[in-house]
């Protein structure tokens, strides 16, 4: 009688799995946003949510979690239940980077969450000041070597995006420069602008591109595998230094455990949002370029970066602080 109870209860089980995702969404959903309001991630989020809601047909509710590098907001949503209600958008930093390099961090990137689909991705733009004589990669990389004593080079932080591509385009290069890290994206446009350091490889801005239309500041390549709609008319650096590439990806998150039934919902809904003309042209305006994907291909990036960051870290020595 026991084996027989059991078994039944287990079946009960099973088919309330399938219940529960035929009615999902049944309520609002938390949307984690690791990072303060404002910034690129949180507009981008703001951005999908009203399309969303009303194809998922409950609202989408933004809750930033900033803090310690966006793991505070991934610590908080790998805890959270895994029925579809609480989901994280994220990208490479506190996902792939900032588990390699933070204290603090509660999640296995690759075992506490449900990967759902990427939403965008954008590269990295190499920029230099007026003041250094080279206007494409083979020749900032010939004026690097030929001066006396190392060149400054810009991030927005220890253990950033930013400062591990900037790494692994030296170490290809086989340069070395001295990494002068400031606070946030902002400062060190202000910086490349200024001449204060002489390259810089960030994502892109309205007000970098100002002064890149200017003259004031030099695009030198892009970090894409090919050219890119977001940065028109740069050559990728991967043309000279063979196989570099580097893309920031911005994603969506569940809780690992999630129901595969609600992951296909959200993800089929990810797809419909990112095929609206008005939003795609709105995410180039933003820097990034509106790409949506299975969940098995976002689970396969995420997979492969780590080891490759991993690499970087150890062989450049890069520390968070």
């Amino acid at each position: 009688m026991r084996f027989d109870f059991l078994t039944f209860a287990f079946g009960l089980l099973m088919l309330a799995g399938p219940v529960a995702a035929d009615n999902y969404p049944s309520r609002p959903i938390r949307l984690i946003v690791p990072y303060p309001a404002g910034g690129s991630t949180d507009i981008m989020a703001r951005a999908l949510q009203e399309p969303m809601a009303k194809i998922l047909g409950q609202p989408l509710i933004i809750d930033n979690r900033g803090g310690a590098a966006g793991t505070t907001g991934a610590n908080e949503a790998a805890r959270a239940d895994a029925d579809g209600y609480t989901l994280l958008f994220a990208n490479n930093g506190p996902i792939s980077i900032a588990p390699l390099l933070q204290k603090g961090v509660d999640f296995d990137p690759l075992k506490s969450f449900a990967p759902v689909s990427l939403v965008s991705k954008a590269p990295l733009v190499l920029v230099a000041s007026e003041k250094v004589p080279a206007s494409d990669v083979a020749g900032l990389i010939a004026y690097a070597k030929a001066q006396s004593k190392p060149m400054l080079y810009a991030t927005a932080g220890p253990g950033s995006l930013g400062h591990l591509s900037t790494e692994r385009f030296l170490n290809q290069a086989g340069l070395q420069m001295v990494h002068v890290p400031y606070r946030g994206q902002a400062p060190t446009t202000l910086a490349i602008f200024a001449g204060e350091v002489d390259i810089l490889l960030t994502t892109t801005s309205d007000t970098l591109n100002e002064h890149i239309r200017s003259g004031k500041v030099k695009l030198i390549g892009v970090s894409s595998p090919g050219a890119s709609p977001v940065a028109p008319g740069a050559v990728p650096i991967g043309n000279v230094l063979k196989g570099y590439s580097v893309e920031t990806w911005f994603g969506l998150l569940a809780p690992a455990g999630t129901p595969p039934a609600i992951i296909d919902k959200l993800n089929a809904a990810i797809k419909a949002v990112l095929a609206m003309p008005q939003l795609r042209d709105r995410f180039l305006t933003y820097g990034v370029e509106a790409t949506s994907s299975t969940a098995t291909e976002l689970s396969a990036i995420i997979a492969a970066e780590i080891p490759a960051w991993r690499k970087v870290i150890e062989e450049r020595n890069v520390k968070a602080e």
